[in-house]
This record gives C-alpha cells, sequence and structure tokens, in this order.
C-alpha cells in the first residue's frame, strides 16, 4: 500500500475518532474445550489406535444464541444455523446454490401452478415416526399460519397442498412462481412431524424434532446448544458424535476462544481479527463471498430525496472503496447494485457510480439544492453501521449536505423505517434463497412499500412490470433479462447507496476438515471431522 493510500485509511479513522457521537454497540450477526484427538493423517475419520481417545465433539462458537429451533417461529441466522443440521428439506441447495434432492427424491411441473414431490421412503424422524406426505402437508399449512416466515411461503395455495399418495403430494401456488423450488430449500421450510409438535405445543421450539442428521440433546439458554448424532440417519451418518453451539457475543472473545482451543469453529470472524487467525499456525481462515448485501436507503417519498438528481449526487459523493477500507478492514466489496456477485441474474456489468465530487455537485445545482441541505441518517446501535454513517455524514459536507446521525433502538427503528418517519437510514439483506426475486422484490415492488421490505417507498411502474414477469415466467433466459433489466433501472434511479456485498469469515481449528460454508450461512456439519 502507497503512502498516500495509508494517509487516506489514516485521515478517515481519525475523522471516525473525532465525530463520534457518543454511541456504542456490537457487530451484527449474526461448550467447553476438549483435547485434539490424536488420530494419525491418512487414517479414517474415527479411526483409532488402541489406547487413544478421539474427539468426538465438536465445538462451534457463534454470535448470538438462537431464539427457536422451531422454524415456524424465527428466522433469526444463529437460529437457523442450528435448525440446519436437526431438519430437512423437501429440496436441498448445495455450496454452489444449485437445487439438488432432499427429503423429496424426484420432482415434476404438472402445470405452471402445481409441482408433484416424490418422497425418499423409509425416512424416520428422530421421535420413530416415518415421514409421510402428510408431515409435508402439515408443514406447510403450519407455516403459512406463520408471520415470521410468510414472504417464503406465502406463494403457496394451501386449498390446493394435495396428499397424493403416502410418499407423494402435490403443492400449488396462487398464481405462477418460478422461485418455489428455491423457497422449499430455506430453512424456515425444514418437514416437522405433526406428533412431536403437537405434543411440544408451546414449547416445541425448545424440543424439536427432525429427520436430520443430529437430533436435539440439551439447550442451556443464553449458552450451549448440544446436539447428538442421529444413528438411524437415513443417509451417510454425521463424521462427530456430538455438536456444540456456544453463544460468544463478543467477538474477540471468540477469535481468543478459537486460540485457546475452547471452540473448533468460530463463526463471524471479524475484519479486524483477520490477520490475528491467517498467521496462527493453529488455525485456518475460511473467506467466501456471500449472499449479503449493506445498503444505505433514502426514503423517496420525503423531499428532498424524492428527486433522482439529490440520490444520484449522494451516490457521487461517497468514496465507498474507502468506507469499505476502513470500516470492513478490505473484507468484502464496494457494491454495484443491489445484488451481490454470488445471486443468480445479478448484473455485475452496471457502472459504479464512482467518487465524482464534482458530478455530484452538478447533480445537487440542477437539483435545486446547490447549497445543500439538513437531513438524518437513521442506524440502530450496530458498530460497522455507526461507522459509516460518521463517514458518511463527513463526506456529504463536501456537496454541503448537514446530516445527523441517529442511533435508534432497533424494534423503534424497525418500526420507524416501516412508517416512513427516516430520511436516510442504513439496513442489510440476505437473499437466502440465491433467486434474484427475494432480493428485489421485497425491496423495490411497489406492493411492498414499509415493513413489508421496501423502506425506502421506491416506486417505478416498469420495475414493477418486470419483477412480475420474472417471478411468473418458468424460462430461465426471460427471467434472467427481465432481472438485469430491472437492476440498471434501480441503480440509474439510485433509491439506496450502494454500500457493500458481504464476505463470509469462519476460523477453524487447523485439525478440522470437511467444513464448508454455505453463501446462505447455513453450513452443514455432518461432513466435519478431525484430523
Amino acid at each position: 500500500m502507497n503512502k498516500k493510500r495509508i494517509s487516506l485509511l489514516v485521515s478517515m479513522i481519525l475523522v471516525m475518532a473525532f465525530t463520534v457521537v457518543g454511541c456504542s454497540g456490537g457487530s451484527e450477526t449474526p461448550p467447553e474445550g476438549e483435547t485434539p484427538g490424536t488420530e494419525e493423517p491418512g487414517e479414517e475419520p474415527g479411526e483409532e489406535e488402541p489406547g487413544e481417545t478421539a474427539k468426538d465433539t465438536l465445538i462451534v462458537g457463534m454470535g448470538a444464541d438462537a431464539k427457536s429451533l422451531d422454524p415456524h417461529a424465527t428466522n433469526d441466522q444463529p437460529s437457523s444455523r442450528v435448525s440446519k443440521q436437526i431438519y430437512e428439506t423437501l429440496i436441498n441447495q448445495n455450496e454452489k446454490m444449485e437445487l439438488e434432492p432432499g427429503l423429496a427424491e424426484s420432482w415434476d411441473q404438472v402445470d405452471e401452478l402445481t409441482f408433484e414431490f416424490k418422497l425418499k421412503q423409509g425416512v424416520k424422524f428422530h421421535n420413530g415416526e416415518e415421514l409421510t406426505a402428510d408431515d409435508v402437508k402439515f408443514t406447510l399449512l403450519r407455516a403459512l399460519e406463520s408471520t415470521h416466515i410468510g414472504h417464503i411461503v406465502g406463494a403457496i395455495d394451501g386449498e390446493k397442498i394435495e396428499v397424493v399418495d403416502p410418499y407423494t403430494i402435490r403443492i400449488s401456488t396462487k398464481e405462477p412462481f418460478a422461485p418455489l423450488l428455491a423457497h422449499l430449500a430455506h430453512t424456515a421450510t425444514g418437514i416437522l412431524n405433526e406428533k412431536a409438535v403437537t405434543e411440544g405445543g408451546e414449547d416445541y421450539g425448545q424440543k424439536p424434532v427432525g429427520t436430520g442428521p443430529f437430533k436435539f440433546a440439551n439447550w442451556v439458554t443464553g449458552d450451549k446448544i448440544e446436539l447428538d448424532r442421529n444413528d438411524e440417519y437415513h443417509g451417510e451418518k454425521a463424521k462427530v458424535a456430538h455438536v456444540v453451539f456456544r453463544n460468544i457475543a463478543d467477538n474477540t472473545t471468540r477469535t481468543i476462544e478459537l486460540e485457546s482451543g475452547g471452540v473448533d469453529i468460530a463463526y463471524d470472524v471479524q475484519p479486524t481479527d483477520v490477520t490475528r487467525v491467517e498467521e496462527n499456525g493453529d488455525l485456518t481462515l475460511l473467506r467466501d463471498m456471500n449472499l449479503s448485501t449493506t445498503y444505505i436507503g433514502f426514503n423517496a417519498n420525503k423531499a428532498p430525496f424524492d428527486n433522482v438528481k439529490v440520490r444520484q449526487a449522494i451516490n457521487y459523493a461517497l468514496d465507498m472503496k474507502t468506507i469499505v477500507d476502513v470500516v470492513y478492514a478490505g473484507v468484502g466489496a464496494p457494491s454495484k447494485g443491489p445484488l451481490g456477485p454470488n445471486v443468480w441474474a445479478s448484473n455485475q456489468e452496471l457502472d459504479e457510480y464512482g467518487f465524482d465530487i464534482e458530478k455530484a455537485k452538478s447533480l445537487m445545482a440542477e437539483a435545486g439544492y446547490a447549497d445543500g441541505f439538513k437531513t438524518t441518517i437513521w442506524t440502530n446501535d450496530n458498530q460497522q453501521r455507526m461507522d459509516i454513517a460518521e463517514i458518511v455524514q463527513n463526506q456529504l459536507k463536501e456537496i454541503g449536505i448537514e446530516a445527523e446521525v441517529k442511533v435508534i433502538e432497533w424494534g423503534a427503528y424497525l418500526d420507524g423505517t416501516a412508517n416512513g418517519e427516516h430520511d436516510m437510514f442504513i439496513l442489510g439483506w440476505v437473499t437466502v434463497t440465491g433467486d434474484p426475486d427475494y432480493g428485489l422484490y421485497a425491496l423495490f415492488h411497489s406492493s411492498q412499500h414499509g415493513a413489508a421490505g421496501n423502506r425506502t417507498f421506491y416506486s417505478n411502474a416498469r420495475v414493477d412490470e418486470l419483477l412480475d414477469t420474472a417471478r411468473g415466467t418458468a424460462d430461465p433466459a426471460a427471467r434472467e433479462a427481465a432481472y438485469k433489466e430491472a437492476q440498471e433501472i434501480i441503480r440509474d434511479e439510485a433509491p439506496w447507496i450502494f454500500t457493500w456485498t458481504g464476505e463470509d469469515l469462519t476460523g477453524t481449528r487447523a485439525n478440522v476438515k470437511g467444513f464448508t460454508q454455505h453463501p446462505a450461512g447455513h453450513h452443514k456439519l455432518a461432513g466435519v471431522y478431525f484430523e
């Protein structure tokens, strides 16, 4: 890095230090250690010499405890990461986001609204009950009643879920809905057992029953969740006997626990700890671009942000490369548009706005705001978002905009942005299914204003038409063309400041093998073992 670049980064850090408004907060998210095993290289996992004790418990450090292990009661990342080990879906989505058979060994499209699924036979739930099509129907009808996952299953017509025979089920949507298969791979659609749910009652989320490679064992709220291997699993058995998820909220502490062997895997290593993990010979750092994006939104219903030239001017006025370097320490990348590069049909040919103060000033003058204006930037108490807000506040002064940073409690933040009380705000989104419908429809369709996802209150008739067309046709080429055109319009009309596309950072002990990261953050652990 040259001296000019170092000087720029240092100056930005100093700006942050002197402009902080007295706020604090942690980064977002989202078992005791054992002696490492003594297996010799080349031995099969689990094979041991006489007198040796193999390590059979995998300990995972997460930044937050799960909220519930009922997939219909929540949609948060920590809960999904545990549920992924317990439940299975009709369809799997591998690390390349390709659809593969899950509990459904095959499927066919009957007509433009209906798919027929053939279930794998002989699958047992953890309570010994056999999986049948009745369980699938029960799961989907229950999911449709959930306020937490309506955007995932809402396209399904509950009155047209038909059990053909014990191992065949037909699922219909209300209207043509091309992303259905990807949605059925989401962790929220993990198949439940009706008997277990009924017996569990209100406490079912604390005693879950699935068909997955691990089964629930114990939960010490706020501390750890323990899972045991499902030795009756219908597929390849898990390579470790136990998994423990430890709740370690403090990022630095989580890294220290990884260094000391208190955990074998640490999720969400912070950018500031990257070098620390990379330079430790006992550790391995995995880095993979994920499906997340962070953005700064404008309230397009409010002046002056109802003027597209103002929104464009602000995009030109911000040096996003420096913001990513300073706040994220080079982790991830500045975003070109609303979708990250891992999402299918993401338009990576979009021109970045770039950093051009003179262009920004010219657009402000054309919009009638040559002297600037006063506004507010809302954020929750997430340290990275607060840091972004402070830098943006400082850079906007160059074009005459005086921005006040307001740190709002999370619940009030969501309510306020849903009600349109904000001017500018910072949020993130994860296109969990890998399908652009998930990352565009809720955020930019005019029918989704407010709590549904479109908190910028952006409206464009052509964008609506393109998004409706894309979700209603099964032709991949037609869908891709529609999504790419929609992204061009969104980029040009700039309801967002396109900020950052994220990267998954996971640290493991060097003796941990077989771990791979899933772009959605729901990492499978059945194939992990110790060398």
